[in-house]
């Protein structure tokens, strides 16, 4: 009987839970797009290109490693982790011998891959380039399709991409930016794959020229297993784990491959899968907040009838039961096309990313039904949720209470209510004190975004009692704006339980907008201010390539010049991951200042490093002390630290000598070289003339460049968090639409009682302006808080960066919306007439 009465409400009342449905939808859509995000990082396919036609790939093992043991009661637990690593690991070509000798093996094809970028003025088409030993071809393979193979070691084969691309032909020249100096080569053949190649381009040199810029002599970057004739693939993949054991080496078979190919798109699905659980759990937080605030204006604007049920002997079980069935109902239609909705916007969210290059492309988009399925079963949960909340009050009190209620709102909140916003006051002011003791990114900013909606929700709780003391305050005023200011004074004092409802999603918005621009701009500033504080280079050499080669160094120096070469990377400290950087130690202190605070930069050497003040506090290091780490390949090292300096968050938490990080990453070139000389910046450009793509510039114009590459990295933040803040501001827009609309016969008695139109409309504008004040109030202070907290935990400095052009754009959209959405619904509940609305039944 309830469902069908439920069924019969929602069929009668469809405009009344037309609101309901539009957040539950967004909901689902924005929980579905999340899902996907993190189903592709869990799940995603990596297809394999290079290595086609090798049913089986030996590589290094691309993971850091970490066992624990626990002796707990009388039993042992062993606990096992692993963390990425940020290079290429090689393995050692000794190990060809053993798989040679293997059961079932009928060929072994060593593979070297390293940087070869080609300087044409078509370029790649956004593809990789990649330079590999000819005798690898076979792992395609690779075929000649004109031409002949490279003999000589200025002989290189192109692909036929890129020869049908740069228009090559055999004896043709061209130029190659590899791991040194750029070389000019004579194209003797134009190679065709077997198979589809789509994510990268191929370059083919001799053995010898491969190994020479490959730059791991006695190290390969994996093997091609190719099995005998009528071997069993498996079988032979079993021997082959057999014969590689107790070595570090990894073997795989079928889509495994892809990975060892593509190390950039197995290091994204980690990635990926942090960055959609970030948003997927930030965006349920911040559904469910929006999700209850619509409910509960949806069960207000039925109190009346709610309180008739109670009236006439329904019990607080059956309406707590009818609401809860109702919701269901929206929630399962709202569910299931916010589900729908969902796989398109994820997919459109993939493509966005790939664009920006924060996910590579060559990691496939994964769509299953897990993502729709629990995003429907998160609204339905939701949505229910949502009803009880709502209809807690109007189920529990006595029929009486309830009539006279659904008359006037009562005079002060529950008490339940105003100790449970007083408690998430309290949780959002710890977490805020939390924050300013993070120092690093990945553990401080899901805390920041956290505080936000934990704020955010006991401003939803305590609504009522904010919006009654912000009426105190703006009396006065609005007084003197007249007879409708009188009136929305008024409305604030005796509605504000139905104006904290439009306060919620606003201060969200606000809130929430301002955290998430101003958090990249206090971040990035305080970086570049340190990058600026520490260079004291006259010049700084940049590359539009892949980086500055040795060479261009070794040029520069030839005329007594200050040069010191910088290269970056990542390594691990245990499992802890610290940005990097290698810089030439001789006359650094001349170019170089990161603020030394304890030792010196004069014991800078291949067997020493320098650290930043965040990881000497988080290992307890200091100069003299003993770190062990993983280098950016995999390679373990043992170091005596040098000196502790203060300006890590501008130039990386370890500076080791430029010499022994250069040898462990896969881009040894220098990203940027320093320069102290007296001489000018067009003498350096004409010392540099034979190395194309190198630019010299000032400090200032090289800080420029920085903040573009860190413009570049903060879209990518606020395109992860923009779907967000887009399904906050239409919460906006449906909530206050939902609120005017419910005010009919409100409007229609004020006409009755002489007010005009525009009269009314002016009232109307007046309570939005004043709820937009109160809003931005709350909002502005939120950010404000939780901003400088971040600051001064990540910078050590209470000074966030808030650009005021950028923040009073921010409070002018919201303004708009929401004035745009009151003023839309108000002329529409305006065109009836007054007298056919004071006429008709409630």
């Amino acid at each position: 009987m309830l469902l069908r009465y439920a069924l019969q409400t929602v069929r009668a009342r469809k405009a009344g839970f037309l609101g309901a449905f539009l957040a539950l939808m967004c909901a689902a859509a924005l929980i579905t797009a999340c899902g996907t995000l993190l189903d592709t990082g869990l799940r995603g396919s990596i297809r394999t290109e290079r290595y086609a036609a090798a049913p089986i790939v030996v590589s290094g093992d691309q993971y850091v490693h970490r066992t624990t043991v626990k002796h707990k009661k009388g039993k042992t637990k062993l606990k096992h982790k692993a963390k990425p690593i940020a290079e290429r690991a090689w393995i050692p070509e000794q190990l060809r011998t053993r798989l040679v000798h293997t059961s079932g093996v009928a060929r072994v094809v060593p593979e070297l891959t390293f940087l070869a970028e080609p300087l044409t003025p078509t370029g790649t088409g956004g593809r990789t380039a990649y330079g590999h030993s000819w005798d690898s071809a076979a792992l395609t393979p690779y075929r000649l399709t004109a031409g002949g193979a490279p003999r000589a070691a200025d002989d290189l084969v192109v692909d036929s991409d890129l020869a049908a691309r740069a228009h090559l032909r055999p004896g043709d020249r061209l130029t190659v930016q590899s791991t040194r100096a750029p070389r000019a080569y004579r194209i003797t053949g134009i190679a065709t794959p077997a198979a589809a190649v789509r994510h990268q381009t191929s370059l083919f040199l001799t053995a010898a020229e491969a190994r020479r810029l490959a730059a791991h002599p006695g190290q390969v970057s994996a093997f091609g297993v190719l099995p005998a004739e009528g071997a069993d693939p498996e079988r032979v993949r079993e021997a082959v784990v057999k014969t590689l054991h107790g070595t570090t080496a990894q073997v795989s078979t079928g889509d495994a491959r892809g990975p060892v190919e593509f190390l950039d798109a197995a290091a994204a699905r980690t990635r990926l899968v942090s960055m959609g659980g970030a948003m997927g759990g930030t965006s349920l937080l911040v559904a469910v907040l929006v999700v209850v605030g619509t409910f509960a204006l949806t069960v207000q604007q039925r109190h009346r009838e709610l309180a008739l049920l109670r009236a006439i002997a329904a019990t607080p079980g059956q309406i707590r039961k009818l609401l809860g069935r109702e919701a269901l109902i929206v929630g399962a239609a709202a569910g299931t096309a916010g589900a729908l909705l969902g796989l398109p916007l994820g997919a459109w969210l993939h493509s966005r990313f790939v664009a920006l290059g924060a996910v590579p492309a060559t990691l496939e988009h994964t769509v299953s039904a897990f993502p729709p399925l629990a995003a429907f079963a998160a609204t339905l949960l939701g949505a229910w949720a949502a009803a009880r909340i709502a209809s807690r009050r109007v189920a529990t009190i006595r029929p009486a209470e309830a009539l006279a209620e659904a008359r006037a709102e009562r005079t002060r909140p529950a008490w339940g209510r105003v100790v449970a916003g007083l408690l998430l006051l309290a949780g959002g002011v710890v977490l805020v004190v939390v924050l300013t003791s993070l120092r690093t990114e990945p553990a401080s900013t899901p805390v920041t975004y956290l505080a936000v909606v934990v704020l955010a929700t006991s401003v939803a709780l305590l609504g009522p009692l904010l919006v009654k003391a912000a009426a105190l305050l703006l009396a006065g005023p609005l007084r003197l704006t007249g007879n409708g200011g009188r009136l929305a004074a008024a409305n604030l004092r005796g509605n504000a339980a139905r104006m904290a409802s439009v306060v919620t999603p606003l201060t969200l918005l606000v809130g929430m907008t301002c955290t998430v621009l101003f958090v990249q701009s206090t971040l990035g500033d305080a970086a570049r201010a340190q990058a600026r504080e520490g260079v004291r280079a006259d010049w700084v050499v940049a590359a539009q390539g892949p980086g500055i080669p040795e060479e261009a160094a070794q040029r520069l120096r030839a005329r007594h010049d200050t040069v010191t070469e910088v290269v970056r990377t990542t390594v691990r400290i245990g499992l802890d991951k610290y940005p990097a950087q290698g810089v030439t130690p001789a006359g650094l202190t001349r170019t170089w200042d990161p603020e030394v605070t304890a030792g010196s930069l004069d014991r800078l050497a291949p067997g020493t490093v320098a650290v930043s003040e965040l990881a000497a506090d988080q290992h307890h290091l200091q100069p003299g002390s003993t770190l062990k780490l993983t280098l950016g390949d995999g390679t373990p090292a043992t170091l005596t630290v040098a000196a502790v300096y203060a300006r890590g968050l501008g130039f990386g938490d370890l500076t080791f000598a430029h010499d022994l990080l250069a040898r462990h990453v896969d881009n040894p070139l220098a990203s940027s070289v320093l320069v102290g000389t007296t001489r000018t910046q067009k003498e350096l450009a004409t010392t540099l003339r034979e190395f194309p793509g190198l630019r010299v510039l000032s400090p200032a114009a090289a800080d420029n460049l920085q903040a573009d590459r860190q413009q570049t990295n903060a879209e990518v933040n606020y395109l992860a968090m923009g779907l967000i803040l887009a399904f906050t501001a239409i919460a906006v827009v449906n909530t206050l639409a939902m609120s005017v609309a419910e005010r009919v016969r409100e409007f229609a008695l004020l006409r009755l009682a002489g007010a005009t139109r525009r009269q009314v409309l002016r009232m109307l504008r007046t309570e939005v302006l004043s709820v937009l004040l109160l809003a931005t109030s709350l909002g502005s202070g939120i950010a404000l808080a939780v901003l400088t907290a971040f600051s001064l935990g990540m910078t050590g400095h209470a000074a966030p960066v808030v650009a005021p052009l950028l923040y009073a754009t921010v409070v002018a959209v919201a303004g708009l919306l929401a004035l745009t959405a009151s003023g839309v619904q108000g002329r529409a509940v305006l065109r009836v007439r007054a007298v056919t609305v004071a006429t008709a039944k409630e």
